[in-house]
């Protein structure tokens, strides 16, 4: 799963009115009924973050509109001349705010709360100087309208909303009144933005981009088709004829400036895994991912013995049995019924054995569009408006069709997802107990604000999606307990292929062997990770890891101090209470308020 962040694009919501259905007024009650049992300091931390919602809201419309501020759904951005600076005053203006609140605050909880905010705004400024000083400005047009559509044009959107589509690609392509055309503005900010020593984008990144735009620009038809809304026709021939002046335009002057070294600055690769949430040494992750490997590889070994004998297969060795699961593969339409069915027998097993609280509803799980795959070609999970929530759940997607090659629009399906051994665990991580169950924690218990959004970083979120794993593990036949230990071997792959590729200690092809040969994933999958290394995401598959190694040190340390007053239930509800806490502050809330409360030192 990946959640990608962008500090000054964040975006929440505000109250709300939805045009109502009954089930909409109902889970409307419902959120009502959490925002008011929230504690006093929660209110009044959240009124501290306005501050930075007006910025979001007036910087990134779309995603604010997704998330339920009123008043956006037919807002686009704009990215004007100006914008940088403009955003820069505003932020450095909104810091100085929230500290002048700091300084007075004396709630520890409140205070807390404002420092994560006040981190967050920091950190989105170094960014943007990063940015400037190192990357030529380069915008993927095709894939921000898509986007922008996307956000209101959803099975969970109500349909008086979805109207609004319409206005929004009128406004991208310049048909309303004040607006210039998108293509347009990213054409002149890539000028007038340019400095002297600034760096081009990866050329793998332009052609994969340049060879999967019509993937977007179909799926924009599509999406207005599903959705039936009116009158779409002749504004979508428009962004059709712009986007493809424009992608012409990025191959004849964008193009030929691209670099062949994907690798980030140091500065900025350093700055990366720092906004993911890596707080130690590069060096020092890497020998820890390397030292992992080995031992998941030993135990994949003892698991695989157990299933040759079982099957009474000719070779033990876990990769030639990971290919023998692969070939029990599940077609078509047999696909999300299996997911569906293995994710009832996980909460029954979750509920049994007390591991965590679940809440009384159905996840959500559907099958990628191909516009989403080319997006995101990982299995993933969207996630749910994380204010006024009015019954929105997050929902995971499943892709099957991935591009087989960086600057392809070749695509392929996979086999690493469409088999029963590997359900059981990517059910655990996207759906149940991982990103679903942490993300509605967080709209139905009530978190504050700093805590669900500007705390948040990958460390945090991946970090539970694959501890999630761990704990499903014991209750998973042998089959998906390989198969997760395959997928815990990846995040340790990751932890040191990412680095090390940027470092130029390893090459691409070495990551594709390490994968293809040693996690035993498919070529397309692989490949799709060598492109989340070096250009879609340097530095964020390394958080999975370490996430899951911190909250696994620090149940470990929980455990040993509370002895057999240590209940996991207690303990996992207590953990997704505190929202999307950063390991040094979460160890702090659970040493404090969890291990004392049990009567313990």
């Amino acid at each position: 799963m990946r959640i990608m962040r962008c500090a000054l694009l964040l975006v929440l919501s505000l109250s709300i009115y939805l045009p109502a259905v009954p089930q909409a007024q109902t889970r409307r009650a419902q959120a009502s009924a959490v925002a008011t049992a929230q504690p006093a300091w929660i209110a009044r931390s959240n009124e501290n973050a306005q501050i930075l919602l007006k910025l979001q809201a007036k910087y990134a419309p779309e995603g604010a509109s997704r998330q339920g501020i009123p008043g956006l759904d037919e807002q686009v951005s704009q990215f004007t001349k100006d914008r940088r600076a403009r955003a820069k005053a505003d932020q450095l203006a909104a810091i100085q705010e929230l500290k002048r609140r700091l300084a007075a605050e004396k709630d520890p909880l409140v205070a807390q709360d404002l420092e994560i905010m006040i981190k967050a705004a920091e950190q989105t400024i170094r960014g943007t100087e990063l940015s400037e000083k190192y990357d030529m400005p380069y915008f993927n047009v095709t894939s921000l309208i898509f986007n922008g559509l996307r956000s209101l044009l959803d099975d969970q959107i109500p349909p008086e909303r979805r109207k609004a589509a319409l206005v929004r690609l009128r406004k991208y392509v310049g048909m309303e009144q004040g607006f210039e055309p998108l293509t347009a503005q990213a054409k002149a900010r890539t000028l007038d933005w340019a400095r002297p020593g600034q760096l081009g984008p990866s050329k793998i990144q332009v052609e994969s981009n340049l060879a999967r735009a019509d993937f977007f620009i179909n799926g924009i038809g599509q999406l207005f088709e599903k959705y039936k809304i009116e009158g779409y026709q002749e504004p979508f021939a428009e962004p059709k004829r712009q986007l493809a002046d424009y992608n012409q335009w990025v191959r004849t002057e964008i193009l030929p400036k691209a670099r062949t070294d994907f690798r980030l600055p140091p500065e900025e690769y350093a700055y990366a895994l720092q906004q993911f949430g890596i707080d130690i040494p590069v060096e020092q992750l890497t020998t820890m991912a390397h030292k992992a490997f080995k031992e998941y590889q030993q135990e994949m070994q003892q698991i695989a013995q157990k299933i040759a004998k079982e099957r009474g297969l000719s070779s033990s060795d876990y990769r030639d049995v990971i290919r023998e699961l692969k070939k029990d593969q599940l077609v078509g339409e047999a696909i999300l019924p299996h997911y569906q069915q293995r994710l009832k027998e996980i909460e029954e097993i979750i509920r049994r054995e007390r591991l965590v609280t679940l809440p009384n509803r159905p996840a959500r799980i559907r099958l990628a569009t191909a516009a989403e795959t080319a997006q995101q070609p990982a299995p993933n999970m969207q996630p749910p408006p994380l204010l006024n929530n009015t019954g929105e759940q997050g929902t995971f997607v499943l892709p099957l069709n991935v591009p087989t090659a960086a600057g392809s629009a070749e695509t392929k399906q996979i086999d690493d997802f469409t088999y029963a051994a590997a359900s059981w665990t990517l059910t655990a991580h996207e759906a149940r107990p991982g990103h679903e169950l942490q993300f509605a924690s967080m709209v139905e218990r009530g978190v504050s604000l700093a805590r669900s959004l500007y705390a948040f970083n990958s460390v945090n979120v991946e970090g539970w999606g694959l501890y999630s794993e761990y704990i499903m593990k014991p209750y998973m036949p042998l089959e998906g307990q390989l198969i997760s230990m395959q997928l815990r071997l990846l995040r340790a792959a990751r932890a040191f292929i990412d680095p090390e590729l940027q470092s130029g200690k390893l090459k691409p092809e070495d990551g594709m062997r390490i994968l293809t040969q040693d996690v035993m994933l498919s070529p397309q999958f692989a490949n799709t990770e060598i492109e989340r290394y070096t250009f879609r995401s340097p530095g964020q598959a390394t958080s999975y890891f370490y996430g899951y190694t911190k909250l696994l040190e620090l149940r470990k340390e929980t455990e040993s101090k509370m002895g057999k007053r240590f209940d996991q239930q207690k303990f996992h509800d207590f953990i997704l209470d505190q929202g999307l806490l950063p390991p040094d502050l979460l160890r702090k809330a659970v040493m404090q308020d969890f291990v004392k409360a049990s009567g313990n030192k």
